[in-house]
């Protein structure tokens, strides 16, 4: 539960923020009056993705057991490789997306109504259909019921409150600490998401070794005990995964958590610039 709570906020709160962004925007420069295209375009945004999210839910139920775990296997898999990226696109340009979501609105702003409604369907759409993506195929990993639907719908009310707060400036969190620790914890959320997307193309034969267990420890750490169930909905994690499960969570997670909380890189003076000598201190007579 806590995975897909982590999942509704991160992911939620990049939403909120963009919201907030765009409507400030037009508040501040005098275009008021132009936030109906840009609510229209947020609300088919949420619809699109709502729709998404049953699409998946309800289509797969009328598959077979095999196509259904190709399908679960598969999309795990997609969605671990759209959040990867989500986050470190996240790392490397969330000082400019101010900035960039100013300019696509000044450019929809001299187009005209469907242009705006375009951009802000654009920014929302692209965070909702990831959201959808990643929160059923990590309910699919848990198999825990109706509560990683009610984690990942907390996580998004709290980001929409925490998007609120920030607009009305009762709120200031250092954000570049927030998406760094949040990205942490998702790419360990996405290892486990993976390894169960591999278990799943195990299941539907698609993947060798389904029999072939790394280790099993279920007498120690029981899938149905409390400690257990939080493991699992925290990390989902699973007492007794196959060998190639468990490499894919290791060859996942240390290379990406290293890249991840690797500092950036400075970008480098081009070769025969002369920096520049600083200007001396006024001498008085």
């Amino acid at each position: 539960m806590f995975g897909n709570y982590l999942i509704g906020l991160r992911e939620g709160l990049e939403a909120s923020l963009v919201v907030c962004i765009l409507i400030a925007y037009l508040v501040k420069t005098g275009n008021k009056g132009r936030l109906g295209p840009v609510w229209l375009g947020i609300g088919l945004a949420v619809a699109l993705s709502l729709g998404f999210g049953a699409a998946l839910q309800f289509g797969s139920s009328t598959l077979t057991f095999e196509a259904q775990e190709l399908l679960g296997g598969g999309l795990s898999i997609i969605s671990v490789g759209l959040v990867t990226w989500m986050v470190f696109w996240m790392k490397r340009t969330a000082r400019h997306l101010k900035s960039e979501l100013h300019g696509r609105l000044d450019a929809a702003l001299a187009v005209g109504t469907g242009a705006l409604v375009f951009t802000a369907f654009l920014a929302v759409g692209r965070e909702g259909l990831e959201t959808s993506l990643f929160i059923w195929t990590a309910v699919q990993a848990t198999g825990d019921g109706i509560r990683p639907l009610i984690g990942a719908l907390l996580g998004l009310l709290t980001a929409v409150v925490l998007g609120w707060l920030f607009y009305r400036g009762a709120l200031k969190i250092n954000l570049a600490k927030f998406f760094t620790w949040t990205g942490a914890m998702l790419v360990v959320v996405a290892a486990g998401v993976l390894a169960y997307g591999f278990h799943d193309l195990q299941e539907a034969g698609f993947l060798p070794g389904l029999r072939s267990l790394a280790f099993d420890i279920s007498d120690t750490i029981p899938s149905d005990s409390w400690y257990g169930t939080l493991l699992k909905g925290v990390f989902n994690f699973q007492p007794n995964p196959t060998v190639l499960q468990t490499a894919a969570w290791a060859l996942y997670v240390i290379p990406v958590m290293a890249l991840f909380l690797a500092p950036s890189r400075r970008t480098a003076a081009p070769a025969g610039t002369a920096a520049p000598t600083p200007t001396p201190a006024p001498t008085r007579t």
